[in-house]
């Protein structure tokens, strides 16, 4: 099968999500993901990194019992082949999933996931609501502060973090970076529509 194009998997995504901030965070991840295959040496795979960002949670808003379990079957009806599969299976290991992160890229959306949600989160706290005035010293005392963002996992951030055998600083660093770099089209709800 060929590769489904990042506008063709906004438009499958759609079909399974509605809510703004699931929409929100795909976005995010997708460009997040562009962002480390870019600075990654992995420019040539830039198109295919943002793809699996962005139907990452296909599942999630319909299936939330069912995430990663029920995505396999969404993704193949909607044209993905095996290998967008087991990328998109894969960030739920260890809590949703049971197939291992194995490619780089994969190691890089298990890290990012979680922790793109604590930035969105720590930015919304700051005067500017921008994440491009938001310094790494800053990102960590959320990170410590364990009741702020509760749900997102610092277990599953620095395990990521160890998996791609990165300091958590330049995990935390790296994802802020590639937020600051995309603010404008991840806050575009229409940018795979334009």
């Amino acid at each position: 099968m060929s590769e489904i194009s990042s506008k063709q998997a906004w438009t499958l995504l759609k079909q399974y999500n509605k809510e703004e901030f699931h929409l929100l965070h795909a976005r995010t991840v997708a460009l997040v993901m562009r962002w480390f295959a870019e600075h990654e040496g992995f420019e040539a795979e830039a198109d295919f990194w943002e793809t699996v960002g962005l139907l990452h949670d296909i599942d999630y808003e319909l299936y939330p019992d069912e995430h990663c379990k029920k995505a396999p079957e969404l993704l193949r009806n909607g044209g993905a082949d095996e290998k967008l599969i087991h990328a998109v299976v894969s960030h739920g290991f260890g809590h949703c999933s049971e197939v291992e992160p194995e490619h780089h890229m994969e190691k890089v959306l298990f890290a990012a996931d979680e922790l793109t949600g604590l930035i969105w989160a720590a930015a919304l706290m700051r005067p500017s609501k921008s994440v491009s005035d938001m310094e790494l010293k800053s990102l960590k005392k959320k990170y410590k502060d364990k009741k702020f963002a509760a749900g997102c996992s610092r277990e599953i951030i620095a395990l990521g973090a160890e998996r791609l055998g990165w300091e958590l600083d330049e995990l935390l660093q790296k994802t802020l970076d590639a937020m600051a770099a995309y603010e404008d089209k991840i806050n575009n709800p229409a940018y795979y529509e334009d």
